[in-house]
Formats: structure tokens, C-alpha cells, sequence
């Protein structure tokens, strides 16, 4: 094995280990990207991790684009750990070791964990890029079109709207790609990870929404400027989070010449555009076992007072918890003083928290 060049920078080196990650979302190992790595130079794509051939060849031909999917990346991790929070399962094989080989089975499986990283990762590369248009960022695109409708009385069009379409055709083309290449697993994988990454999209397109900012003598409001603008990801993800919560378990059957997903138990119905499907049954997530992909809730932090999915029985699996005190430092007794400042004290206070057996 020859030795590496020492001109090789060495976060470059770092993130070739992530390289061989098996899995249509394995570009998420972008995440591990050091911040101060700037793709600039076309060499630099064959040295991303996670990237298929297609990835590489859009990364050359775009490489202001892979600052915007890299950000996008590190948005899926932080926003699918932040919206499980609360659950058993809370997104934590996402972020994989950097000296792994491939993410966990919860993943690679098709199960409806997997099927909520797929939607939520389609939708936050083309959530990503819209508003990399609009702010700037990307010297490709611009603003949204102007709505074609005339706005009420008081109201006009104006502003920068978030470009979504720009942001679905490059981030399908690049999210999509894995899916696309003849060696991409199982047809009833492939085919279950492009429908579900489509749903991930609808959900964009339907949280794009009407803001207005406000004109007139005093704050008075008489004209509102507006214009076509996304929610923020995290609402996405929320909404993400309902389907994935009565997500439908689907079969690869023959229906006509070809073999389609169809719901396992309602085989009068096809499967609806706008719902996640899953293949495989998922388990409850109490226990470690890396053979499916749970690493258990033994240490997690429960809710005592909660009869929700964080609370300490459905979060401990019935296993009890452990109390601890935490000294928690605020700011308290805030003054505000003429003009213009506000000055506060530290106040202490001693908190109990709960975390499972």
C-alpha cells in the first residue's frame, strides 16, 4: 500500500475514512466536513466522503453548490437529533463514528426510522439551497419568481421569495442520485427510499408560505410587502415527524407487469403520495443490540412529570430511573436602563433530573 503524500491536508485525511459508507444517504458523512475546508478546486470532490459517481460529477461541474449540501448535511443531523429528543429512538446512528464503515442497521434497513431520514434529508438539500439563493450565497440562482396572482388590497409583491424550485431540481438530482445507479440495493429498497425522499419534498413544497413585512406612518401597516418564503426546518421536520408516526408497512408484490410497494394490510389501496412507508418492523429500542440497530435508553434523561413518549416509564421501558441534582446558573433580576442597555445578576438554583436504569 503506497503512503499517502504529507502535502495532503489532514482534514482530508479525516474524512477519506468515512469514505465507504454503504447506504443511499451516505452523503450525509458530509457532515464530518472541518468547517474550514473550502471546496474550491475540482480535485477536492473525489476526496468528499459519501459521494457516488454522479455526487462527484455534480460536485466538479457545481463547487459553490457543496458548501450549501455540506451545511444541508450537518442540518440533518441537528435537526433529527433535535426532533427525536424525546423518543427512544432520537437519531443518534446518524452520526456515525468517524472510523465507521457504515451507519447502523436502523438505517441501512428499511425500516421507518430510515424511511424519516430519507423524507427529512431530501427535503433539507433543497430547503438549503432555496435559501442559499436568496441570500446570496450561490452565484447560480436567485430569487423566486414573483406569484403570478394579484395580491389583495394593501398588500403587494416585493421582497426576496426562497428559490424552491432551483433547491428541488438540484437537491433531487444530487439526493436521488444513489438511488439511481443499477447497483443500488434491492429494488423494494430503492424504490421504498425514492418515495419516501418524495415525500420529504411535498412536505417542502407545502411549507411554502406567504410573509408580509409591514409599511406606513407609525407602524400603522397600511401596505405589507410580501413574498413566497419557507418555514424554518424544524417545522418540516415536525411535520415529518407525524407521518413517520403512522407511517404504512408496505410489500414489493407484483402489480400488473411490474412489481410496485403496495400496503401490507390494506391491499385495496394504493400507497398515498403523501405518506412514509417502511418494509421493516422496527424494535422497541429499550435494549442495545447492535444486530438491529438499538443502542438501548440506559442513561437517558426521562421526564418524571411528563405522560409523553420522554416520560420516565415509557422512555425507561418500565426499567426505572436513577435522580441526580444539577446546579443550573441564570441570568436574573434584569434592569433595563435608559438608553439603552440591560444589566442582570446570576442567580443559582439546584434542579432534579432523572436519567434511566
Amino acid at each position: 500500500m503506497k503512503k499517502m503524500s504529507n502535502t495532503l491536508p489532514l482534514c482530508l485525511l479525516t474524512i477519506l475514512l468515512l469514505s465507504q459508507i454503504c447506504s443511499g444517504i451516505k452523503w450525509l458523512a458530509l457532515s464530518h466536513t472541518p468547517v474550514s475546508l473550502h471546496i474550491n478546486q475540482t480535485h477536492h470532490c473525489k476526496l468528499l466522503p459519501g459521494l457516488v459517481s454522479s455526487q462527484a460529477q455534480l460536485c466538479r461541474s457545481n463547487l459553490e453548490l457543496m458548501q450549501t449540501i455540506i451545511a444541508a448535511a450537518r442540518e440533518v443531523k441537528k435537526t433529527c437529533q433535535k426532533t427525536f429528543a424525546d423518543m427512544r429512538w432520537n437519531c443518534s446512528s446518524i452520526d456515525i463514528p468517524r472510523d465507521s464503515s457504515r451507519y447502523r442497521p436502523d438505517l441501512d434497513r428499511g425500516t421507518r426510522e430510515s424511511a424519516f431520514v430519507y423524507a427529512l434529508s431530501a427535503a433539507a438539500i433543497s430547503h438549503t439551497i432555496a435559501r442559499a439563493c436568496t441570500s446570496g450565497d450561490l452565484r447560480l440562482c436567485s430569487c423566486g419568481p414573483i406569484p403570478g396572482e394579484i395580491p389583495e388590497p394593501g398588500y403587494r409583491w416585493g421582497g426576496c421569495a426562497d428559490n424552491l424550485h432551483y433547491g428541488l431540481v438540484m437537491g433531487s438530482k444530487f439526493s436521488d442520485a444513489p438511488m439511481k445507479m443499477k447497483k443500488a440495493g434491492s429494488h423494494a429498497n430503492k424504490l421504498m427510499h425514492l418515495h419516501n425522499s418524495e415525500v420529504g419534498r411535498q412536505a417542502l413544497r407545502d411549507a411554502l408560505v406567504m410573509k408580509c413585512k409591514c409599511h406606513g406612518v407609525s407602524g400603522s401597516c397600511s401596505i405589507r410587502t410580501c413574498w413566497r418564503g419557507l418555514q424554518d426546518l424544524k417545522d418540516i421536520a415536525m411535520d415529518l415527524k407525524t407521518k413517520y408516526l403512522s407511517a404504512t408497512k408496505v410489500v414489493h408484490r407484483p402489480m400488473g407487469t411490474r412489481k410496485q410497494l403496495v400496503p401490507k394490510d390494506i391491499d385495496i389501496r394504493p400507497v398515498r403520495e403523501n405518506e412514509l412507508v417502511y418494509l421493516q418492523s422496527s424494535p422497541d429500542f429499550c435494549a442495545k443490540n447492535d444486530k438491529l440497530g438499538s443502542i438501548g435508553t440506559q442513561d437517558r434523561q426521562c421526564n418524571k412529570t411528563s405522560i409523553g413518549s420522554d416520560s420516565c416509564d415509557l422512555m425507561c421501558c418500565g426499567r426505572g430511573y436513577n435522580p441526580y441534582t444539577e446546579k443550573l446558573v441564570e441570568r436574573c433580576h434584569c434592569k433595563y436602563h435608559w438608553c439603552c442597555y440591560v444589566t442582570c445578576k446570576k442567580c443559582e438554583r439546584i434542579v432534579e433530573r432523572y436519567v434511566c436504569k
